[in-house]
């Protein structure tokens, strides 16, 4: 099929993510402040949006502190420069079995909570966007699951519409786009609806092309889409996501490396993509055009 490649292209920094990254590079924020520092140096770079986990300040372990969200989006919120704002809503559905002999009772590492507690956040700090991962999936570790079951997707995924913040949906696999599009069909997300396609992710669809084309034809048409993929493949992703008709995603929570033996700023990296980008000759649009092709609406909480 021809291809169909995106002209106005925005760029999603994905600023530190919930992985176990903080020890291998010291450019990956753990406090409020330097994550807000670094989105904030990312979206003078060229992103136009910045998708933000929170971490524990002393350790860098994943956190889900309301105090630790809401610093952080007053911060970005009171920089000199605009940018949208999408938080995670990821967390608190990791089941950690015990083990293949005995899998229950589970093991240190899980994390689930409710629906209400897992978008807690997001009441409290009314982003733009955020994220629903769209399915429930084997991750790299031997006994861990990353668990949103159907009734916690429509039970989550009614409270963000009803919050009026756009869901980012996150599709690991293309099952998850059969039933984000379900979501759809049952009134639970509004349509046209954002997506994020993760490629690359263990054990999940895998980074080659075949598969990603596979990802991108089951998006409905009127869908707007970004795409990424991990470490090495960063780079080239945001080519292919730009020829295959969607937007990209950088970051240190997907890569740590600018080359081989460097390490990388999120600004460094939002920097290169906006290099290949504006070679491929499309044009990188900023949070204000975001705003109007999503239909989001800037807010503060009350």
């Amino acid at each position: 099929m021809p291809l169909q490649m995106n002209r106005e292209v925005f760029i999603t920094c994905a600023v530190t993510g919930s992985g176990s990254t903080q020890d291998r590079s010291p450019h990956v924020p753990r406090s409020p402040k330097e994550i807000a520092d670094s989105a904030i140096a990312a979206a003078k770079a060229g992103a136009a949006v910045v998708h933000c986990h929170v971490r524990d300040p002393e350790t860098g372990a994943p956190s889900r502190k309301l105090e630790y969200y809401r610093e952080l989006t007053d911060r970005i919120r009171d920089a000199e420069v605009d940018v949208v704002l999408n938080l995670t809503a990821g967390m608190g559905g990791d089941i950690v079995f015990g083990g293949t002999d005995n899998p229950l009772p589970v093991a240190a590492g899980t994390d689930m909570i409710g629906a209400a507690e897992r978008v807690a956040h997001v009441a409290e700090c009314l982003p733009e966007i955020c994220t629903l991962d769209c399915g429930t999936m084997n991750f790299a570790e031997a006994d861990y699951v990353m668990t949103n079951t159907p009734g916690m997707l429509q039970a989550m995924g009614r409270m963000m519409t009803d919050l009026g913040v756009k869901p980012e949906i996150e599709a690991f696999d293309t099952g998850h786009l059969w039933y984000a599009k379900q979501l759809v069909k049952d009134g639970i997300l509004d349509s046209p609806a954002l997506v994020q396609l993760c490629m690359g992710v263990p054990w999940g669809a895998p980074d080659d092309l075949n598969t990603f084309m596979a990802m991108v034809n089951n998006v409905p048409d009127d869908w707007t889409f970004s795409a990424f993929s991990l470490g090495r493949s960063q780079m080239p992703y945001v080519a292919a996501a730009v020829l295959a008709g969607g937007n990209v995603r950088v970051g240190l929570e997907d890569n740590l490396m600018l080359d081989k033996g460097v390490l990388a700023t999120n600004a460094q990296l939002v920097e290169r993509s906006v290099n290949i980008i504006e070679n491929l000759g499309a044009r990188v649009i900023g949070p204000e055009e975001v705003r109007k092709k999503l239909g989001l609406t800037k807010r503060a909480p009350a």
